[in-house]
Parts: C-alpha cells; structure tokens; sequence
C-alpha cells in the first residue's frame, strides 16, 4: 500500500476521529449502560424492586389501566391546531377525545409495564394522516396501579435516549448527528486498519512503563484491534435501525400515495381492516385471545408469552388486535404476531415466517438492540461499549501528547482545548451519569417533579466538569499535565461511593441484604458497578498524582538540542503510524538532520 495513501488516512482517522470522537464517546458510554437500562431503572424507583412479570390480564387489569390515561397536555396544545379542522366547529376538548388505540409492552426484564392510549381527533384536517393526541402510562402489572408520571426511568428514559438521540429533539438533530457520528466512525474504522500495516502485532502490544504517549498510542491501537468486529457492525447496525429516519423527510411527501395505495393492498391481502367501519361493537374477551395465541405459538415450536400487544379501532365493529410474542428467546426482533377480530375474538390473519430479506434485518436489529435472555452476550456488549470509550479517550490524550510542547512553544492553544474537551468528554460525562444516580437517592422521594430535578443535576454536573477541565487546563499550555484529570477522577469515587451508601441508607438495601438477605442482582449490579467505578478513578487518580510528582509534566527548555528532539518525536509519530513524512513534517525531519550535522561537528 502507498505511503501517500496512507498519509491521507491517516489525516483523516486523526481529525475525522477528533472532530466527532466527542459525540462517539456519549454514544458509547451510554449505549454501554443501556445494556441494562431496565436494571438500572429497577435501582432508582425503588417501588419497582420486584421480579419482573408476564403480560398481565388485559381484560382485570389493563384495560382499566388504559381507561384511565388521559392525552398528554403538551402534545394537546402542540398538535391539535395542526390537525384539527377548525372550518368544521370548534376543537374538542383534550379530556373529551375518544380512545382509538391502546397497547402494552414488557420484556423479560421488566417489573413494571408500560402502557399507552391513541386518542383520536374527531374532525381531522386530513383524514388519511394518523390524527392521534397519545398518552401514556407506567404501572405495577400486579394490580394495575400507576408508577408516578414525574419520576425518571433513569436507564431506559433518560441513557437509553442519550444514546441515540443526544436529548437533542429539535428537528431529530440529536439522532442525524448520531447517525453522522456512526458514519464517519465506520470511515474511521476503515481508515486506521489502512494506517496499521502491524495489525495483528499491534493486539499484542502494549508498554504501559514507556513514556506517556508512547503507552497511550499502545493501548489506543490495542483497544481499537480487539474491539474492531465489535465497533463496525454496530456502527452499521445503528445506522440500518435509523435509515427510515433519514432519509424521511426526502421520501415522506413524494412517496406518501404509494404508502397509502401500500396499506390499502396490505389490508385487503391479510383481511385486516383498514379503517373503522362506523358502527360501535364491544370487545371480546383480549385473555381469551392471548390463550389462542401461545396455542397457536406453542404448535409451531415456538412457545412464549405476549411481549406487545395493541388494539386498534377501539369501541368499533372493525377492531383488531395484535398480539406479538416475547422473542426472548431468539436474536432476531421477530415478533410472529397474530391478530384477532376485535368484536368476536376470531382469528383473522396469523403472520408468517419473515423472507430471507426481512430476516436478516430482524437479525441485525435484534442483534443491536439485544432484546434475548443471554447475560454473558450483555456483559460483552458492555466491555464492547467501554473499548470503545478506551479507544476514543486515549486518542484524545495521544493527539494532545503528541502535540502540546509544539504548541506550548508556539503560543497555540490547540491542544490545552482538546484537552479540556477530552477531560468533560470522558471524567465529566461519567461524573454527570454518577451525580444523577446520586441525586436519585438524595432527592425527597416525594418532590414534585423528581425527575426534572435530576435531569438539571445531569446536565449541571456535566456543564461543571466541562469548565472546570477548561478552568484547571492552564498547565497544557506549558506542556504540562492537565490536573483537572486527577481532580475530576476524585470527585467520580466520591460521588459513586456515595451513590452506594445513599442507596442502602435510603431503601435499606445494602448490599449484604442485595446479595445474601434477599436476593436482587438489578440493584446490587448497580451498586457493585459503583464500587469497580470508584476504585478505577481511585487507581488512576493515584496514577496520575505519581507522574505528576515524577515530574513527567515539566516543560522542556526551549533550546537547539530540545527543538531538534521535538521534531524527531513529531517526524516518529508519524512514521509510528506507517505514514511517509510529507511537507511540514519532512521539513521537521530535514531540521532534526541539519542540527544533528550541525552538533557532530
């Protein structure tokens, strides 16, 4: 392979890899914890501590549930202008909108149950379109009680998204940056096996006693290698799940007749209604339902519980509903739904195997989202997510390493602001993830509006660590190590003990009663997660104060046999990554050249 080509990957894995590395990283660190998002909701809602249960009786237990969730009031003063046809009479009032839909979905992980109404709006501006107002719901399955609306599902309400979206809904800005971020890391991926010609050498190479940036490039190298099948197909996989999202606004107008003409054609195909028939019918009985379909799953050797279900057209002769098995038990996300008639209970259409095509994509999607019982897969998808957090962290700290006695002797400040954004990137997002944890347990339970509080302590926590490694990155100027790390580092055991020791002062489960007593591997995994996290920061803040104290962050003297060295640790850098030296960086090689001449005689 060409060193020109490698030069120019490897200008591209550099800033392409800087640029949207920070995005990667929240991607990776969060996607790591929603592994097990249902776990770590189980540990802030304290009333959800119970074994998770089965879909309960749709006809004692959810549909009063369903009766009684009312259309959001938000989404009611966003929505109702738009879709309402305010030439046909005036709007109908939000309390007063006729249920259209209802559904539930719980997985094998889940102690609560979450639940949602489609209220439809009677006079539509354009009756093909979906006019829903929508509310929703969490309750206890046992006996259909409401989980308080304004408390937080930490994992899978607030990591979950992050992980995916950014919390940045406008316009889904946070979910096309994803998707761009998910695309230049493939590029990346590419391009860093272009740069390492030693790859297979490079796996089995790390010298953590060498000097600082020398172990860093090691360990970036190592954990980007091990983790490499990992990091691309779930870069790939991520960008399939969103594909309809991006390319939506392109195709939603210009193909929305054929997606009609498509739905219509589905219906008549299957024998399901496409539209309500006008005239009021009760619902049969959903148990007796949900009895026929483990039947029916059973005799194809494929026995499971319902794992979502939804009723459409409710209250009309035209009802249907759809029941989707739990596939906990395979990788695809292949639900094998079979509907009924509403009215009467009948079977109407009982869907079959996926083609190859649909098949595989199921596969690839299940294989994201990891909805099966395998706990060993879960915990390497973590290590898979935290290799990916290793590799990006030490790239930031060999680019500043690499970079910051150039720059202190040249007045930049390059790399004192990739420092400051690789120390709020890494210590500050996990110290705002622990802070949350810790403002779960320290906040009144009863506070109205609980988790609005700790979404502020999340981003208040974060915004602090971001100023406080800008504040304390004065050193990285003058070639020196950044303290906020170490400080930082602190603060993270700190906080994660004290999330412990909230958390059994609070509920009473310490981890004895967790792991002995009573046994409940959610809330100790969390627990005991916080303790491997508090002593890692403890290590490494250790680490860090010792090369501080060895003076590994003395700035040089700027004098000819200093500048020389410099220049040849640039021109080594370069060559570490299989790149021929080109323009400033042959020139950095003909001055280390001209002073060596220059000193021999």
């Amino acid at each position: 392979m060409t060193a020109p080509l490698r030069q120019a990957m490897a200008w591209l894995h550099t800033w392409f890899g800087l640029v949207i590395g920070f995005v990667l990283i929240v991607v990776f660190f969060f996607g790591a914890l929603s592994v097990f998002d249902r776990e770590i909701d189980r540990w802030a809602l304290p009333q959800t501590r119970f074994a998770p249960q089965p879909m309960p009786s749709f006809d004692r237990v959810l549909l009063p549930a369903l009766q009684r969730v009312q259309p959001d009031e938000a989404e009611y003063a966003a929505q109702m202008p738009a879709l309402h046809d305010a030439a046909r009479g005036p709007a109908t009032p939000r309390l007063e909108l006729p249920a259209d839909e209802y559904w539930a979905y719980t997985t094998h992980r889940d102690p609560v149950l979450a639940i949602g109404t489609g209220f439809r709006v009677p006079q539509p501006r354009d009756p093909s379109t979906h006019n829903h107002i929508h509310g929703q719901a969490t309750i206890d399955p046992r006996d259909g009680r409401a989980v308080r609306a304004d408390q937080l599902k930490i994992g899978s309400a607030w990591f979950y998204p992050m992980h995916y979206g950014l919390h940045l809904g406008w316009m889904n800005l946070g979910i096309y940056l994803v998707g761009l971020a998910g695309l230049v890391m493939m590029a990346a991926l590419v391009s860093g096996v272009i740069i390492h010609r030693r790859i297979f050498r490079e796996f089995f190479t790390f010298r953590p006693r060498k000097s600082v940036q020398r172990s860093t490039l090691d360990l970036h190298n190592l954990s980007g290698v091990a983790g490499l099948p990992f990091h691309f197909f779930f870069a790939f996989t991520g960008l399939l799940i969103f594909a309809s999202s991006y390319f939506l606004p392109v195709t939603l107008w210009p193909l929305k007749p054929l997606h009609d003409q498509h739905e219509v054609a589905e219906a008549q195909a299957t024998g399901l209604p496409h539209e309500r028939a006008g005239i009021a019918a009760p619902l049969a009985s959903v148990d007796a339902m949900m009895v026929e379909a483990r039947r029916r799953w059973a005799a194809r050797d494929m026995a499971g519980d319902v794992g979502f279900l939804m009723v459409r057209h409710v209250g009309d002769a035209n009802a249907i509903v759809s029941l989707y098995r739990a596939g906990s038990d395979r990788i695809a996300l292949v639900g094998q739904a079979i509907h009924f008639k509403g009215s009467t209970g009948e079977v109407l259409h009982e869907e079959p195997e996926p083609p190859a095509v649909s098949g595989l994509h199921e596969f690839f999607v299940g294989l994201h989202l990891q909805h099966f019982e395998h706990w060993l897969l879960r915990w390497l998808y973590v290590a898979g997510g935290l290799l990916g957090c290793v590799c990006l962290a030490t790239g930031f700290l060999f680019f500043v390493e690499k970079r910051k006695q150039q720059h202190a002797r040249q007045g930049r400040i390059g790399a004192r602001v990739v420092d400051a954004l690789g120390v709020a990137s890494v210590t500050g997002m996990v110290l705002a993830a622990v802070g949350m944890l810790v403002a779960n347990r320290a906040l009144p339970a009863d506070l109205v509006g609980k988790g609005d509080w700790e979404q502020g302590v999340f981003w208040g926590v974060w915004l602090a660590a971001g100023l406080h490694a800008a504040w304390r990155g004065a050193p990285v100027a003058r070639a020196r190590l950044n303290p906020a790390w170490r400080e930082q580092c602190l603060a993270l055991a700190v906080l994660a003990v004290a999330a412990v020791a909230l958390n059994a002062w609070t509920t009473g489960d310490h981890l004895g009663r967790t792991l002995f007593l009573q046994p409940d591997m959610a809330v100790a995994g969390v627990d005991l997660s916080l303790l491997v996290t508090a002593l890692l920061a403890l290590w490494a803040a250790q680490r860090l104060a010792r090369r501080a104290a060895a003076g590994l962050g003395r700035p040089p003297t700027w004098n000819a046999a200093a500048g020389a060295d410099a220049a040849a640790a640039a021109a080594a850098g370069v060559a570490t990554a299989g790149v021929a030296p080109r323009g400033a960086d042959a020139a950095a090689v003909a001055t280390v050249h001209a002073l060596r001449e220059g000193r021999a005689r």
